[in-house]
């Protein structure tokens, strides 16, 4: 099973759109499954109430400090390339998926889905193995 069926194989166990993109990456983190899929808990949903960014975005964006900090807290020198590659992921998401915002991709007040939750879980899992693993930031 590829990285993005076992992500829409572990939403459809019940994990939100945060937890299933982050816990597909599980093997990739210094984090165990179980500390990402807690972290991650509040942002299904669009941060539990649509009015948030996308929760598969924001796991995304997640895996991004997870990968590419240099994890110097005495002095942090990393912000700059993990904001660069979280704009990178972020504007081809917004690209695929239609928006940014839980709300709008859904469609909760057009009426019109931009993308459903499986696809925006897909994007997010397609787009970290781009930015992240492919050229090998650990």
């Amino acid at each position: 099973m590829n990285r993005e069926d076992y992500a829409v194989s572990l939403r459809n166990r019940g994990y939100n759109c945060a937890q299933a993109v982050i816990c597909a990456f599980a093997d990739q983190c210094d984090l165990s499954e179980e500390q990402l899929f807690a972290v991650s808990e509040c942002f299904g949903s669009g941060l539990g109430c649509t009015e948030g960014t996308c929760g598969a975005l924001t796991a995304a964006c997640m895996l991004a400090g997870l990968t590419t900090s240099s994890r110097h807290l005495d002095h942090p020198d990393s912000k700059a390339r993990t904001y660069m590659t979280e704009r990178n992921v972020i504007h081809d998401f917004k690209q695929q998926a239609g928006a940014l915002v839980c709300r709008d991709i859904k469609g909760l007040d057009t009426g019109k889905v931009l993308c459903e939750c499986e696809e925006c879980v897909r994007i997010a899992v397609r787009l970290a193995e781009q930015y992240l693993f492919a050229q090998g930031v650990e």
